[in-house]
């Protein structure tokens, strides 16, 4: 009866991924929208760690804590809606 073996995987440290340039061409509110749900996803998943896992519990006072905390500079009032948004579409 053969045994099967599973192959060890190499053990290298741990390197953040590069990231890619963004697309050129596109109108200046295309990349101010993606930049503004890329900090309300970061925000997001820093409040969902911190134990906030109800949107009625990530005032705007909670939101720019977190944000301070993660190191992120203070989101609008319009990151904070979507930072809520992406907590309530996580449930």
């Amino acid at each position: 009866m053969a045994v099967a073996t599973v192959p060890t995987l190499p053990i290298e440290p741990w390197q953040p991924l590069r990231r890619k340039p963004l697309p050129a061409g596109r109108p200046r509110e295309w990349y101010v929208s993606h930049n503004r749900r890329l900090k309300a996803m970061r925000l997001a998943i820093a409040l969902l760690d911190s134990g906030v896992y109800h949107p009625s519990k990530a005032d705007n006072e909670t939101i720019r804590g977190t944000a301070e905390r993660v190191g992120v500079h203070p989101p609008s009032d319009t990151t904070c809606r979507m930072v809520r948004t992406l907590i309530r579409a996580g449930r």
